[in-house]
């Protein structure tokens, strides 16, 4: 596998992040979220590969549903609860921030999935697995610091509107993935 491949391999794993952080960073997130959410997404990216390189398609197609399922839960959850703080009228609440390990670990591994079937892909490539994981979860983590970064400074411009457009690209995401 060409490194020109495998670069065009990281950035569509890295797209699901990338669209999804917009989405999040609209409704307003701190430097050190963006770092924190990029970093875990990084890591997990990294590590998906190689949890697929060595559990193989078995474990992907079981864990994979059932994670699928709560990521996609989540999302639904997390914009339909910033839509209703935009349309809450008279409650001054602070924007929405991710300070629950629980649900950066389920949003981080919910955007890995796909990393995890490309593990057991690779494997059957004549490629560094060390390559491909540390280039799959650089570019990963830079698309996830990009896309929060983007819907930080859009959601800052339009003001709260921004928060109800992410809300909305969320809640969507989230209900595509069901299907």
């Amino acid at each position: 596998m060409s490194l020109a491949t495998l670069l065009a391999l990281a950035v569509a794993l890295g797209s699901d992040a990338f669209s999804l952080c917009v989405g999040i960073g609209m409704a307003g997130v701190t430097r050190r979220q963006i770092m924190i959410v990029s970093l875990t997404v990084l890591i997990f990216h990294i590590f998906m590969p190689l949890l697929g390189w060595y559990a193989g398609g078995y474990l992907g197609s079981k864990m994979g549903r059932a994670a699928s399922i709560a990521g996609a839960a989540l999302l639904v959850y997390l914009g339909l609860k910033m839509i209703w703080d935009v349309l809450r009228p008279g409650e001054d609440e602070p924007k929405f921030i991710i300070t629950n390990t629980g649900g950066l670990l389920l949003l981080s591994a919910s955007v890995s999935l796909d990393a995890l079937s490309v593990g057991f892909t690779l494997g059957t490539q004549q490629v560094s697995l060390a390559l491909a994981a540390g280039m799959i979860g650089l570019v990963a983590g830079g698309m996830t610091f990009a896309g929060l970064t983007l819907g930080r400074t859009v959601g800052d411009w339009i003001g709260n509107k921004g928060e109800l457009i992410g809300g909305i690209i969320l809640a969507g995401i989230g209900i595509k993935l069901f299907f």
